[in-house]
């Protein structure tokens, strides 16, 4: 059976979880935070988060992996973390798989992203047959960029890209990835 959940000890302990129906609540208000969102051009909508939200349930069974719900021990949630396959082929990166965190504001800066992503990872690289991981994330977002060098992300420059939302923002894209270790 797959995994279910990830737990992480002290310090600021925490789970990683399969997506619940009691977190899309908590869900759209990650998504609807002004400062939580900044780097994507400002708040989703909650049909644009629960279209997320579904796509992200919907993953596990097509893909094998997805992000995480993250929890606190009390079960209070904090955000996610994970793995999607981004199965676009118009997407500047093709397809691939991608691994991105977000979480709620006062819980930024405790390291739960950077323990997270790498659970995530060692998850990943157990279920993917991929020889790479790509994350990437705006030039103005240095949080999530200490993030990915710190989990011993490469950058890849020449793979930067421009995506422009449906409300026509243009968001750029700054790329890492990480390659499967041979054994």
């Amino acid at each position: 059976m797959p995994e279910t959940s990830i737990s992480m000890p002290e310090p600021n302990a925490f789970r990683l979880c399969r997506w619940r129906d009691d977190h899309r609540a908590p869900f759209a208000a990650l998504h609807a935070d002004p400062e939580v969102m900044s780097d994507l051009g400002g708040p989703f909508s909650q049909a644009d988060s629960d279209a997320k939200f579904d796509r992200y349930r919907k993953a596990w069974d097509e893909a094998g992996v997805s992000r995480w719900a993250l929890e606190n021990e009390a079960g209070r949630f904090l955000g996610y973390a994970g793995i999607v396959y981004r199965d676009d082929p118009a997407h500047p990166l093709r397809q691939h798989f991608e691994i991105g965190w977000r979480l709620n504001r006062p819980d930024w800066g405790k390291a739960y992203v950077t323990r997270a992503g790498a659970a995530a990872l060692k998850h990943a690289w157990g279920v993917v047959e991929a020889d790479q991981i790509f994350s990437y994330t705006s030039p103005d977002n240095t949080r999530s960029q200490n993030v990915m060098a710190r989990l011993n992300l490469k950058r890849e420059a020449t793979l930067d890209f421009d995506h422009v939302y449906s409300a026509g923002v243009v968001w750029r894209g700054l790329v890492w990835s990480t390659a499967r270790l041979e054994p």
